[in-house]
């Protein structure tokens, strides 16, 4: 552990990437502290400001301060966005997991019904679940755990029928130890590594498809300051670029950092990669 935690801090990138979420978690944390107006404040005589002292970010078309607004926004995008690959991770690696380690017609069932789910599109099929749904956080991060579960169910399946033909496993079953206590106790502690690395590559993917969808009108409710929904209220606001800039900013450091933790991550934990790599 010490050695792969001085390889950690050797890693510019994957501290980069953790102190770009860390900062971000602080300011989720801090936000009502930190934000300098009420996110659903309205002042029409201030509509459309440019940047000045009183509003970093300048003021959207019902004059809403959109610093404090992006501010805000950060408790919405990143506990959804940890929502829905946990909630996806879950479903998917416990299905992934059974049906890998019971095999027969249970494996070939979880498999087929994934296989069909990664056929289509997962933005179109996202899209298709939350228009059923309807409009809100919920419906989307349905939407999208719906999507994401067979990557995480086939990721579990591998690892599990790679681990449970192992010795060891093989002499616990020799010694009558419960299939269950062989699952929860041996298969899915060496099988679950892979699962923390695709989930810290997709929560930043996760935060930018929960904005994707608000801002087509199937996220975030209005006046829910959430950063896609403020996107989709600046589209058309050439001369007032900083109504959709800074929220823009933020998904895009949100993702990057989430994407370079998830890289250091990988050469942490996955030897295979790191032999590659050298």
């Amino acid at each position: 552990m010490p050695d792969r935690f001085q390889r950690f801090l050797h890693h510019r990138e994957a501290l980069l990437g953790l102190v770009l979420i860390l900062l971000w978690g602080l300011v989720a944390l801090l936000a009502p502290l930190i934000a300098p107006h009420d996110p659903l404040q309205q002042n029409l005589r201030e509509r459309l400001a440019s940047l000045s002292w009183s509003h970093p970010f300048g003021t959207d078309e019902l004059g809403r301060d959109v610093f404090s607004r992006v501010l805000y926004g950060a408790r919405i995008s990143l506990p959804v966005g940890f929502l829905i690959i946990l909630l996806a991770a879950l479903v998917g690696g416990s299905l992934g997991a059974v049906a890998g380690y019971v095999g027969g017609l249970l494996d070939d069932l979880v498999m087929r019904v994934a296989d069909v789910t990664l056929a289509f599109p997962s933005i179109v099929l996202a899209l298709a679940i939350a228009a059923v749904l309807g409009p809100g956080l919920g419906n989307a991060l349905i939407a999208m755990a719906a999507v994401w579960w067979p990557e995480y169910a086939r990721l579990m399946r591998a690892q599990v029928l790679t681990v449970k033909v192992q010795e060891y496993i093989l002499a616990a079953k020799a010694v009558g130890v419960p299939e269950h206590r062989i699952l929860l106790r041996h298969v899915l502690p060496n099988s679950i590594v892979p699962l923390f690395i695709k989930g810290a590559l997709d929560i930043g993917n996760a935060i930018l498809f929960v904005a994707a969808l608000s801002f087509i009108g199937l996220g975030a409710v209005p006046p829910t300051p959430e950063w896609g929904a403020m996107i989709a209220l600046g589209r058309n606001k050439f001369y007032q670029w900083w109504i959709a800039t800074f929220p823009g900013l933020a998904i895009v450091s949100v993702v990057v950092g989430f994407n370079l933790l998830g890289d250091g991550l990988r050469d942490l934990l996955d030897p295979r990669h790191r032999a590659g790599r050298r």
